[in-house]
């Protein structure tokens, strides 16, 4: 089938996730950690009882799904660390880590149009997200539960290149800003690449997924604050580079860089 082209002029900016929902800033009182009992109970069902098969099944069936190298995070049991992503996709970006870190429980940094609603902060906190807060005032809420979460032994997930590019092949750039996490926590980070195979059959779906983890980088206490994150942004970046020029990541789409006028 021939392959649609889109065309890109900023790779850190552009977003093709098609998203309509209106970015709101949360409030500064915002409840990223709910302690409420009956909250704790109803997180379980949803997360784990519900979601987890429902979203292995999608995987496996709807996109043939194969996760390598997912034995480098046993030995991570006894700790929480801070897992890196391509964004690559609308719906099994929001799955797979679920999937990779299991059975430790994954959350995901979120944008906060995710939670702009009461209908919308529901689901989306039950299921693990935690949005970004819009403001400089609520990045103390967002820090405290981020190293709440690390501290309870779970991941947190984070796709740094931010802005969806559907089925793209490469890595975009991206700074070393959410690297502070695990350098704050003194926890390591892990990276994932999603690649993509050509099907055999039903060649007019989408092509099937490949997620390959790395080895846990941990950060070095003996540099700076701010050498240590650019160090683990380095190592990061250098892997998901690495797998996503492998020869046999499928490109679905062409994406083409448009000449400014």
């Amino acid at each position: 089938m021939a392959k649609k082209t889109i065309y890109y002029s900023d790779l850190q900016n552009d977003d093709f996730a098609k998203v309509a929902l209106e970015p709101k800033p949360l409030p500064d009182d915002f409840p990223y950690v709910i302690k409420n009992p009956f909250w704790r109970a109803a997180e379980f069902l949803t997360y784990r009882i519900i979601a987890t098969p429902l979203v292995w099944l999608i995987g496996k069936i709807g996109f043939g799904l194969r996760i390598k190298n997912r034995k480098a995070l046993r030995k991570l049991k006894k700790t929480g660390y801070y897992l890196y992503g391509n964004h690559t996709q609308n719906m099994m970006d929001a799955y797979t880590p679920t999937l990779i870190t299991f059975p430790k429980h994954a959350h995901i940094i979120v944008s906060p149009q995710t939670v702009s609603s009461t209908a919308l902060r529901i689901p989306v906190q039950l299921l693990g997200g935690i949005p970004t807060p819009g403001n400089v005032k609520g990045l103390r809420g967002l820090t405290n539960a981020l190293s709440l979460r690390i501290n309870q032994k779970r991941a947190v997930t984070i796709y740094p290149e931010a802005h969806i590019w559907p089925w793209f092949t490469g890595i975009r750039p991206f700074s070393d800003a959410s690297f502070t996490y695990p350098v704050k926590d003194g926890v390591p980070a892990v990276a994932f690449v999603t690649t993509f195979r050509k099907r055999k059959l039903f060649k007019k779906l989408p092509p099937c997924l490949t997620v390959t983890v790395s080895e846990p980088f941990y950060p070095d206490a003996s540099l700076s604050r701010s050498e240590a994150k650019k160090q683990l942004r380095d190592k990061v970046y250098d892997f998901m580079c690495k797998e996503a020029s492998k020869p046999d990541n499928y490109a679905y789409y062409n994406y083409v860089r448009s000449q400014k006028l």
